[in-house]
């Protein structure tokens, strides 16, 4: 039997399994990326007191070409002449140990290479580097010398069996739920890449068992050249099942900790899970007022057995400024500027200032500047947002909000100003609820005449939110549910009470999330005065960017006669929204997204689905960013009506909902 063993741990050269093909010095290849950085496939020409040369590697495989170039010099290096052929032929000799080191990493171990400098063969090792130098010396100043590697990859071995072990007692660890976890099974190809997976999964599984100190002690890689298998024996610590210990916050700035400490879910005792940890740091980031966060955890248990943990923040800087904006060829263009200021009282209080500007569409189709202009198709919306976390180290919030608005679709026209005042308790990471008072008066305008109003009234909501991102959701469920009564006993113009409820959940197809399922379902329902009678703003429509796209902003709802205008957009009294995406990864930057929507508003207090419903369908394309994907949705109306737009484009920062 032919077999060798490689320790997984070991700083060996020629264990490309553990190097991970690349060696630390091999750079990355932009070679003539879109023209950038010009083409390097054609070598200098001759000169005297220089060596050029040109390279060629072949490979039965572009792949296998490819990995063999990020890991040669005198592939990287080619545009640069030699002094000599000395040089250059040790430098071909170089590379060989390096590109055989890349091939086992890719599980060819019985790969051969070989190397030509002006037609003499140089053998690993450095066999033949005098011949094949005294060649390219012959060529230099005459013409460009020939390099050529010769590559046999030989057949990839696979994975035979892996064998997990305690190190302390040397017995099998043959726990079904981990072994079904590690991804690794007889067959796969021995990559070096899915063999350190592999140790990290382990640690990884035992983490999430509760085994907070879980480590690898060992890990060997067997070869057997007989069968072309690779068996991986993995020696582990598993370390006992731990709770959270105690938490010590640590703030690099002016903040109480206590205020962070609110923040934190985690209490002395709750069973450990590497899941919590990681919810620990989003809700911290939740405080506008803090930067980094780093929650390092202790190499040793307390006398309870659990883990004590170290949370380490630091403050952003106190002020921000946004802009951005967004169009669409149905809804018009918008530019929103927010300015922020963060740790306004010292303790984590946020004040955040948001404009935003826009024109609504004209309905007779001009699109000209002048008509862009125009004061009565203007829209904006000034609002200042405060937030005061943790009074008094609680989990409660005090949320402050004022806003100035006006309205101008299709269908009506509003100017109103709301302010509300509420308080918000956080029971954990995911869940909280709020509320409070709020306070609006305004004045709206369509074809059934004119409303002049004033709401008082009590306002709640709760908030739910397992997702694992704000603008680009992959997994997890997001729900959104508010209402408010405002009764004429306490000052409202009419009596009047509205709710409204979203649901969005987001499921990924593959364990990168590169293909996610998104769905979306919002509901709402009013009462208690006409709908007539209720500001057009305060009246559920349907249809526009958020709604469904395809649609003009707000133009969806029950219909009434007008005379001399005929069918007029009323707006309902209850609100019915659906949406399903498909969001597909196609690159790192670049994913594709078909979707439908579908949605109507009603006139009754709660949907009876006797309106029509209104379908779209289209296609997105996302460019993922750092801060978000930016999107770009074309959408065209299904059961389109006399007057509706045969398609719609959007364009704007994050994911649709």
């Amino acid at each position: 039997m032919s077999l060798f063993r490689i320790n997984l741990g070991a700083r060996c050269l020629l264990a490309g399994l553990l190097l991970g093909g690349a060696p630390p010095w091999a750079p990355a290849r932009a070679e003539g990326f879109l023209g950038l950085f010009g083409d390097d496939s054609t070598p200098p020409a001759p000169r005297p007191g220089a060596l050029t040369y040109e390279v060629e590697i072949r490979a039965s495989e572009d792949a296998l070409a490819d990995d063999l170039k990020d890991v040669s010099n005198s592939w990287r290096l080619k545009q640069q002449p030699v002094e000599d052929g000395d040089s250059l032929a040790r430098r071909v000799a170089a590379d060989l140990p390096r590109m055989i080191d890349a091939l086992w990493a890719e599980g060819f171990y019985d790969a051969r290479v070989e190397a030509e400098v002006e037609g003499r063969r140089i053998d690993l090792g450095g066999v033949g580097v005098e011949t094949a130098a005294a060649a390219a010396n012959r060529a230099m100043g005459l013409q460009v010398a020939r390099v050529i590697f010769a590559v046999t990859p030989g057949p990839r071995y696979v994975i035979g069996e892996v064998h997990l072990f305690d190190a302390r007692t040397g017995a099998p660890l043959d726990d079904p739920a981990l072994r079904a976890g590690l991804k690794l099974d007889s067959g796969d190809p021995a990559r070096a890449s899915a063999v350190r997976a592999l140790q990290t999964r382990v640690v990884d599984l035992l983490r999430e068992d509760g085994r907070a100190l879980a480590k690898v002690e060992k890990a060997e890689a067997i070869v057997r050249h007989d069968s072309q298998r690779v068996d991986i024996e993995v020696r582990v610590v598993p370390g006992p099942k731990a709770g959270f210990g105690a938490v010590t916050v640590k703030h690099d700035g002016g903040i109480d900790p206590a205020v962070i400490r609110s923040f934190i879910y985690v209490e002395e005792g709750d069973p450990f899970s590497p899941e919590r940890i990681k919810a620990m740091r989003r809700s911290i980031g939740q405080i506008e007022a803090i930067g980094t966060t780093r929650v390092l955890e202790s190499e040793h248990l307390d006398a309870n057995g659990d883990l004590p943990m170290t949370v380490e923040t630091n403050e952003r800087k106190a002020h921000a400024v946004g802009l951005a904006a967004q169009y669409s060829t149905v809804d018009g263009p918008s530019v929103r500027g927010d300015w922020t200021f963060r740790n306004l009282f010292g303790d984590g209080e946020r004040l955040r200032l948001t404009g935003i500007v826009g024109a609504t569409p004209d309905n007779g189709g001009d699109r000209s500047v002048k008509s862009v202009l125009d004061p009565q198709r203007l829209v904006g919306r000034f609002n200042a947002a405060f937030i005061k976390p943790a009074l008094n180290g609680s989990r409660f919030d005090y949320l402050a909000d004022f806003t100035l608005a006006r309205e101008v679709t299709k269908s009506y026209s509003a100017e109103y100003g709301d302010t509300t005042q509420a308080l918000r308790y956080r029971f954990n990471e995911a869940l909280s609820v709020q509320g409070g008072i709020e306070v609006e008066r305004g004045r709206s305008s369509d074809p059934f005449g004119k409303t002049n109003y004033l709401l008082v009234g009590v306002i709640g909501a709760v908030h739910y939110d397992t997702t694992d991102s704000l603008l680009d959701p992959r997994s997890g469920v997001r729900v959104l549910a508010s209402g408010g009564a405002y009764p004429t006993f306490l000052g409202s113009s009419l009596n009047f009470y509205q709710g409204k409820a979203q649901v969005s959940s987001y499921y990924a197809l593959d364990d990168d999330k590169d293909y996610v399922l998104a769905g979306r379902v919002a509901l709402g329902a009013s009462g208690g005065a006409r709908v007539l009678d209720v500001p057009d703003n305060r009246r559920f429509f349907a249809g526009g960017g958020g709604s469904v796209r395809g649609f003009a902003y707000r133009s969806l709802s029950p219909m009434a006669a007008v005379p001399g205008q005929g069918d007029v957009a009323m707006g309902g009294a209850s609100l019915f929204e659906a949406s399903v995406e498909g969001r597909i990864k196609i690159t790192d930057d670049i994913g594709l997204v078909p979707f439908v929507d579908a949605g109507a508003a009603f006139a009754d207090s709660l949907p009876d689905f006797q309106s029509d419903m209104r379908f779209a369908g289209g296609l997105g394309l996302r460019y993922y960013t750092g801060f978000g994907p930016i999107r770009l949705d074309v959408a065209t109306p299904i059961n389109r009506r006399k007057g509706d737009p045969a398609f719609a484009v959007y364009l704007g920062i994050g994911q649709a909902f």
